[in-house]
């Protein structure tokens, strides 16, 4: 089972909560907390942590960082409790629920795992990562049921075949009932850089953005027209004339460069509050979240963008993973910033080509 995303314990920190009106000395205790906790030093992220919450005991981003702590220290017990209380507190939060499934799983407790994974997409439809996990649990669950089958029926080849290709499936072995071939290992989970891998979409966006100039295509160069050979002379021959060279072809436009670009407008949009612009990314056919309906979700994002005065929207260490011509998967870390809220999580985008622009089908955290 893939364990939580994103950071020492692969877990998306950044809860989708606000600090409302910190002071400036919580919530740099809470960064240092986050420093410790990154360096392994959790005794101390701990007391850092307990020194904030005596303050902002409700603070649900205090709240999760202990229960990261605490599973770091193998206190799974206490750990289940402040997940199981967020849970309670933040029922719209998917984090909490995730985090207290996997817990749940490491103590063979996968139909408590399964429920917890449930409430997770049923408050976060496009939460990548509650799904995957959800899968292997439903993985776990069913090779418990093969082996379970085995010990009543030792003959029973269809249960064996189905038992080792679930093992292969964890362990990146060869599958059964197929000689010679070897699985794929699942990549480990790659923690994001601290150094952006590629360019930042930034969000510092003028309030009256104007669209970039298109640069103009280079004519192209007309050959001269051929001129009649001089007639030749005793003296001297007639100079025959060089073909021309031939031009290189122009290089085919780059696909991700293109996709890129899509993404980059997108943040640029949302950071400027022009929210025409920031709508005009999303496909027709976007998949709105928790089935909201298309113009519920739009007057959403319109109040949710119109509101703040300032935003700034960053995307770091984009990649991009296409899956045909026209559809392509991008995955990286957003950091959210306005005068009212932060938020910093991996972040997925599936795109698809519509005429010569990619648009947003998919959205998701996570993943």
């Amino acid at each position: 089972m893939t364990l939580i995303r994103g950071g020492a314990l692969a877990v998306t920190m950044a809860l989708l909560v606000a600090l409302s009106g910190p002071a400036r000395a919580q919530a740099d205790e809470l960064q240092e907390a986050n420093r410790l906790f990154k360096q392994g030093q959790l005794d101390r992220a701990l007391d850092r942590v307990d020194a904030h919450l005596a303050n902002r005991p409700k603070d649900a981003r205090g709240r999760f960082m202990r229960g990261l702590i605490l599973t770091e220290q193998n206190k799974s017990a206490e750990a289940i409790k402040v997940f199981t209380a967020l849970t309670e507190d933040f029922p719209e939060l998917p984090e909490p629920y995730n985090n207290l499934a996997v817990l749940y799983a490491s103590q063979g407790q996968y139909d408590k795992a399964r429920t917890a994974l449930e409430m997770a997409i049923r408050t976060h439809p496009s939460y990548a990562t509650a799904h995957e996990n959800l899968g292997d649990i439903y993985a776990k669950m069913a090779s418990q049921a093969y082996d379970k089958a085995l010990q009543l029926d030792r003959g029973n080849a269809a249960a064996q075949t189905k038992l080792n290709l679930i093992r292969d499936l964890f362990s990146g072995g060869p599958q059964a009932g197929r000689p010679g071939a070897t699985a794929k290992a699942k990549p480990p989970v790659k923690v994001a850089s601290t150094t952006p891998a590629a360019p930042v979409a930034k969000a510092a966006a003028p309030a009256a953005a104007a669209p970039a100039a298109v640069p103009a295509p280079t004519p192209v160069a007309k050959a001269p027209a051929a001129t009649p050979p001089a007639a030749p002379t005793a003296a001297a021959p007639a100079a025959k004339t060089p073909a021309p060279k031939p031009q290189p072809a122009a290089a085919a436009p780059n696909r991700e460069d293109a996709v890129l670009q899509a993404v980059t407008g997108w943040a640029k949009a949302w950071s400027g509050n022009d929210v025409a612009g920031y709508l005009a990314h999303y496909a027709p056919d976007f998949e709105t979240p928790k089935g909201m309906s298309r113009a519920d979700w739009e007057a959403q994002r319109r109040s949710r963008i119109a509101k703040p005065r300032q935003i700034e929207v960053e995307i770091q260490a984009p990649k991009v993973k296409f899956d045909d011509r026209n559809r392509a998967t991008v995955t990286f870390r957003q950091r959210y910033r306005s005068d009212t809220f932060k938020a910093d999580a991996r972040k997925t985008l599936v795109m698809v080509k519509s005429g010569e622009k990619w648009l947003i089908r998919q959205e998701g955290v996570g993943g």
